[in-house]
C-alpha cells in the first residue's frame, strides 16, 4: 500500500503519507493502545483504496472494527457515522488526533480562506458529535 501513497498529496500539497503518520504520532503521543495506533495507521485506507480492504481484514478484529467505523459511507447518516466512532475507544482516539491534525493551524495556513473556514466550522460540528469539545 505504501508504495502507492508515495507521490500522493493531500488537499494542502503536502504528503498524504505526512498526514498520515502525524495522526499516529498523535495517537502514540496520547498513551492510546497499540490497536489505536495500528488503526491510526489504516485509518483512511477503505475510503482512499478500497481495493485494500481484504489486505485491512488481516488485522485483529478490534482494528478493522475501528477502521470500519473510521470509514464515511454514503448509505450512512453523519449522525449515525460520529455516533459509532463515539461508541468505540480506538476509533474515537484516532478520529480526536485525525481531526486535530487536519485543523492544525499549520495545515490550515497552507489552505485558501474559503476552504479553510468550511473545514473550521466541519470540524467543529465533527468534535461537538462526538464529544470532543
Amino acid at each position: 500500500m505504501k508504495n502507492e501513497l508515495i507521490d500522493r498529496v493531500d488537499k494542502a500539497g503536502l504528503p498524504y503519507l505526512g498526514h498520515v503518520a502525524r495522526v499516529v504520532e498523535r495517537v502514540k503521543a496520547a498513551g492510546h493502545c497499540c490497536e489505536a495506533v495500528a488503526a491510526a495507521w489504516l485509518h483512511d485506507v477503505l475510503e482512499d483504496q478500497p481495493e485494500h480492504a481484504d489486505s485491512v481484514l488481516l488485522f485483529p478484529a478490534a482494528i478493522v472494527e475501528a477502521v470500519d467505523l473510521l470509514t464515511r459511507k454514503k448509505h450512512v447518516s453523519i449522525d449515525s457515522y460520529y455516533a459509532g466512532i463515539r461508541s468505540n475507544r480506538i476509533a474515537l482516539a484516532v478520529k480526536a488526533a485525525d481531526i486535530a491534525d487536519n485543523s492544525s493551524a499549520e495545515r490550515l495556513a497552507l489552505l485558501s480562506s474559503e476552504d479553510r473556514d468550511r473545514l473550521l466550522v466541519k470540524y467543529s460540528k465533527a468534535k461537538m458529535a462526538l464529544g470532543l469539545a
